[in-house]
């Protein structure tokens, strides 16, 4: 079973510096275990309590709050090698306040937070690198949040648009890229009515500060002008 998801795990920041026949000697230290989630079911529901820490081999999640009245947001969107639910496990927070969603038919591996973060019996000598990746992980994390709450903290639809074009032309290196949400998603993310956000983009288009099809945008040079 552990082969073949070796070339995702290979790529994961989690086993960085690891290498394979250790990855291999590690996962049943770690009480790994593997389970799929069909499109639009739901990995982790918000109220759940968790030990472990989520990291998937296909597929893609979201990771969505929910309010009271039920309206929902993504706070993000991950793919095949990425984590879930770590900071929550290693916090041992007594109820996890958001949910992970299947966007598409998805696998996903579980792994022992408890033994994750404290050397195993065994003294494993790559151990500790797991812990140090770990940490990486959840700093890194960390900054892309303050990312996030920048862009929400913009006044307007506009300037919520514009923040997160750039964010995403910055981590693409270069003034064409693909976002990996919908229209809907998209809103959802930046917190927007659709059909506001919607209306904001064809007045952004027509303005010549922005082309785009679907997912597909490209940064004009007039947008720099927007752009604090």
């Amino acid at each position: 079973m552990v082969a073949k998801y070796l070339p995702v795990l290979k790529e994961c920041p989690l086993f960085a510096g690891i290498q394979e026949a250790n990855i291999e000697q590690i996962l049943p230290c770690l009480s790994a275990s593997v389970r799929q989630a069909e499109k639009n079911t739901f990995i982790v529901s918000a109220e759940d309590q968790v030990n472990f820490v989520g990291l998937i081999l296909s597929g893609s999640v979201h990771i969505v709050s929910e309010d009271f009245w039920g309206r929902k947001d993504i706070l993000s969107q991950l793919g095949p090698g990425e984590l879930f639910a770590e900071s929550f496990s290693c916090a041992e927070a007594e109820h996890i306040p958001v949910s992970v969603i299947a966007v598409e038919n998805t696998e996903v591996m579980l792994l022992s937070c408890r033994k994750l973060v404290t050397t195993c019996s065994s003294a494993c000598v790559f151990h500790s690198r797991l812990i140090s990746n770990m940490l990486q992980i959840i700093a890194g994390k960390n900054i892309l949040l303050m990312q996030k709450i920048e862009q929400l903290s913009k006044r307007s639809t506009r300037e919520k648009i514009l923040a997160y074009l750039s964010s995403e032309a910055k981590k693409g290196g270069g003034n064409t890229f693909e976002i990996p949400f919908s229209r809907q998603e998209m809103a959802d993310y930046l917190a927007v009515d659709r059909s506001a956000m919607s209306s904001e983009l064809g007045r952004m288009r027509d303005e010549g500060l922005i082309d785009f099809d679907r997912n597909h945008f490209r940064l004009k040079e007039s947008y720099k002008g927007f752009v604090s």
